[in-house]
């Protein structure tokens, strides 16, 4: 792992020690709530539905177990509402009631304490922290190297990677150094504070898209071109929300020394051209598509004027890139025993006779390494009775044990939501396995179904049209038979509670939106998303099936599309590939075959039409019709 130096440390001192100022100053009341606003949120600090939101930056996912073990003492002391707030709060979850499922079954909010919730883009949240508590907290994450700089605001948010990095064997280059080269230079950057809208940047250095690159303001590929030079492919205007995009090529190939030199004429051009004039036209993305060819130009322009009459000022060095390189020197990991391929493959056929658990876990959760000798193991923290992504103070600190026994002291929070301990020795898998599985953390549906991707939805987030996670439990508790999930096999399915997406419910194989109507929560599905992995092909959003459905309809809605897959698909055709074969209409009929509530919503809307119709106050009554 990279490891801050007496100037980072310095810096993020400093930066707690002025948060603490401005805090004192709110509270003695000569800071007004305006004033205050814009300095928490510097610091990732949000006010949600019942209670202050603390995001922590995690830049590209990494983590120490000193880190971990700080994140549990900040659930275990501090993500603890008083007894007003978290009374509130149930009060206000309990009106909204239970999602009520048609076989019975009734799934209610929770609001678990004490937890920290790991997001799509690798950073952690926390749901109940106080804002008195809110120095100290500040203090405590800066005693551990971590701080919540830049992941709130307009401006240059976390830089996320592939969980993968460093270790992959298809990459070209490891892409960490030069998202850590850029978190430096883009970190309080004078002239990105305020930027139109907050700016997203992905970076990857495999073959194999596994940070959905073109999902992100810009994404950035490292490649070699025809002479073996390294490089990056730029990609900018992608974003989810309510104007899905993908992002577009703006440079083939960037020479890696001046990647810092043209991210500064991208994001130059994108603040002076960017609008401001309308919070859902703010985005890169509307700028791309509004002006396409000519933002292209005029970016290249400014970037020629930086290299020509600047000096090209922010060029990378060879020898700045090998010291920062140096920080991601793999850590020693000998096996005690050669671990080579075949005896991997070996200890899979003897498993298939002794565990058909263990064997499933080698399959899903262990993944191939650059060094023979070792392994990265995801941890998944997709289970019953616990939100996705989602993890205890306990939890937090079995997990750095487990992370100093079996991983070099390091774990990774992945884009789905779970954590990867990346330095596991061949010969310590079974002994990580039994103690994962002890913990719940080894359930082998890495990339099946029930791994999936949610928001808090609702439950917590004050933008939230619907609850998220009620949705997410009745899903699980669905499937539950491995065999079942095995049998589908890998699917992506993504949940958000409303249009911001934080969910990624555009790039899901299945996606569900929770809309609101008429201050009830419904659920839009859609099928085919991609986000530009092997599997799942070019990347692209859904395709919304219909009108909503009733959130006591959505798993059957799912369960009657998972069924039409598995009498229609070919031998060993995936799902996404039966989708893209077959189109939507099979799959859209099973769903509708088991509306109900929706049917009578829409008689509903129909008798109103008609209603509508037959008054003589019939276009405002059509209007409203129209509406629900």
């Amino acid at each position: 792992m990279y490891a801050y130096t007496d100037f980072d440390r310095q810096f993020i001192r400093q930066r707690a020690a002025q948060f603490r100022d401005q805090w004192q100053r709110h509270r003695d009341g000569t800071l007004s709530d305006e004033a205050f606003k814009p300095l928490r949120l510097q610091n990732g600090w949000y006010i949600q539905r019942h209670a202050p939101m603390l995001r922590v930056a995690v830049p590209y996912g990494e983590l120490s177990s000193a880190q971990v073990r700080a994140l549990a003492q900040i659930a275990r002391v501090y993500d603890q509402p008083g007894a007003a707030v978290f009374q509130g709060a149930v009060a206000a979850q309990n009106r909204l009631g239970a999602v009520q499922l048609r076989d019975g079954r009734a799934i209610a909010s929770r609001l678990p304490t004490g937890y920290c919730h790991f997001t799509t883009r690798q950073n952690v949240q926390f749901n109940w922290i106080a804002l008195e508590h809110a120095p100290e907290v500040m203090e405590l994450l800066a005693s551990v190297d971590m701080h919540g700089i830049q992941t709130s605001g307009n401006c240059i948010r976390n830089i996320s990677t592939d969980a993968l990095a460093g270790i992959a064997p298809d990459e070209v280059a490891d892409p960490r150094p030069f998202a850590e080269i850029l978190r430096q230079w883009s970190t309080l950057h004078p002239e990105f504070a305020f930027l139109p809208r907050k700016f997203k940047v992905a970076i990857v250095g495999a073959r194999e898209d596994r940070a959905a690159l073109h999902w992100h303001d810009v994404g950035l590929q490292l490649q070699r071109n025809a002479a073996g030079a390294l490089g990056f492919k730029v990609l900018v205007g992608g974003g989810m929300g309510r104007t899905p995009a993908i992002a577009s090529t703006i440079c083939d190939f960037l020479p890696w020394d001046q990647l810092l030199n043209y991210m500064e004429a991208l994001v130059r051009i994108y603040n002076a051209w960017g609008r401001r004039d309308s919070l859902y036209k703010s985005r890169i993305k509307i700028l791309v598509r509004a002006q396409g060819q000519r933002f292209f130009d005029e970016v290249q322009a400014e970037y020629q004027r930086i290299v020509a009459q600047d000096g090209a000022p922010h060029t990378i060095s060879a020898t700045e890139l090998q010291r920062v390189s140096a920080g991601f020197a793999p850590p020693v990991r000998q096996s005690s025993r050669p671990c080579t391929d075949e005896r991997v493959a070996r200890l899979l056929r003897l498993s298939t006779e002794d565990d058909l658990e263990f064997e499933r876990w080698l399959q899903r959760n262990v993944h191939a390494h650059q060094n023979p000798e070792l392994r990265a193991v995801t941890l998944a923290f997709k289970r019953l009775g616990q939100a996705p992504g989602d993890a205890s103070a306990s939890q937090l600190e079995a997990v750095a044990e487990l992370a100093e026994r079996f991983s070099a002291g390091e774990v990774r929070v992945t884009h789905q939501q779970n954590l990867l301990l990346p330095w596991v020795r061949c010969d310590e898998l079974t002994e990580l396995w039994r103690a994962a599985r002890r913990l719940g953390l080894a359930q082998p549906h890495i990339g099946l179904l029930t791994d999936l991707i949610t928001c808090p939805g609702g439950d917590f987030c004050d933008l939230a049209n619907a609850r998220s996670l009620t949705i997410a439990e009745a899903l699980l508790q669905r499937y539950q038979d491995l065999d079942e999930l095995h049998d589908l096999g890998p699917i992506d399915l993504h949940l958000s509670g409303c249009m911001n997406s934080c969910g990624h419910h555009h790039s899901g194989h299945i996606g569900i939106l929770g809309v609101d109507k008429d201050g009830q929560e419904w659920y839009q599905i859609s099928l085919g998303g991609s986000d530009g992995s092997r599997l799942s092909g070019a990347p692209t959003p859904g395709k919304v099936l219909g009108p909503s459905f009733t959130a006591s309809e959505v798993c059957d809605a799912i369960e009657a599309i998972l069924e039409a897959y598995q009498e229609l698909r070919a031998p060993g055709e995936r799902f996404v590939h039966a989708l893209q074969r077959l189109g939507h209409e099979p799959f859209k009929a099973a769903a509708n075959a088991v509306r109900v509530a929706t049917a009578q919503w829409q008689a509903h809307v129909a008798a109103h039409a008609q209603a509508a119709h037959q008054s003589p106050d019939g276009p405002a009554l059509r209007r409203a019709a129209m509406a629900l």
